[in-house]
């Protein structure tokens, strides 16, 4: 197993330090003399790991979605006999740490989708790419479930995917003003026990 270098560390840090300003202050919100002090690392530093708060913004979102995604692979790996199920499980695990977290934060990109999606071109493909590598992923899981006939055929896994992930986003802002879960809950049942049905 390779070694992880001082500089890889450092750069991990400042990104787990992203995700947590940026979740907690938003993009503009977030200064970068607060990132380094929070990091413990010199103006310098950032700017050869980075070289813009721009450049920052758009890692920041990928090592975000990372462990979303990983967390669904996961489940995926373990649908051979009911996608649908698998799919439903994550969401219901995110739903969990949702109201562990007291409805703090809802998703990263969905926040920034809202504050700098058509502001910076920088961060609006880095969301773009982030948004797609998950609605992959889904459409992959929904149509395993297709096949497992669990899922309706009639409309195609990437509209289901892209259905779900929109309507997944304008849950989680009902969420944040409504401090409750409802919404979300009632996204994952209304699509997952409802719609998606043959």
């Amino acid at each position: 197993m390779r070694k992880v270098t001082k500089k890889e560390l450092k750069r991990e840090n400042l990104l787990n330090q992203g995700v947590a300003m940026l979740m907690g202050h938003g993009y503009h919100g977030t200064g970068l003399q607060e990132i380094l002090d929070a990091a413990n690392i010199p103006k310098g530093s950032f700017y050869n790991y980075f070289g813009s708060k721009e450049n920052f913004g758009a890692e920041v979102i990928q090592h975000y979605v990372e462990p979303f995604i990983a967390q669904l692979a996961a489940h995926l790996q373990q649908s051979e006999i009911d996608a649908l199920s698998e799919i439903r499980r994550y969401f219901d695990e995110l739903i969990i740490e949702l109201e562990k977290n007291e409805f703090k934060g809802g998703c990263l990109l969905g926040n920034l989708m809202g504050e700098i999606g058509d502001t910076s071109e920088i961060c609006r493909k880095s969301l773009q790419s982030a948004v797609g590598r998950y609605r992959d992923l889904l459409q992959s899981g929904l149509a395993k479930a297709q096949q497992q006939g669990t899922v309706r055929s009639d409309k195609s896994a990437e509209e289901m995917a892209d259905l779900l992930i929109n309507t997944w986003q304008g849950a989680l802002l009902r969420m944040k003003i409504e401090k409750s879960s409802a919404p979300v809950k009632q996204c994952c049942k209304d699509l997952l026990e409802g719609f998606f049905k043959p």
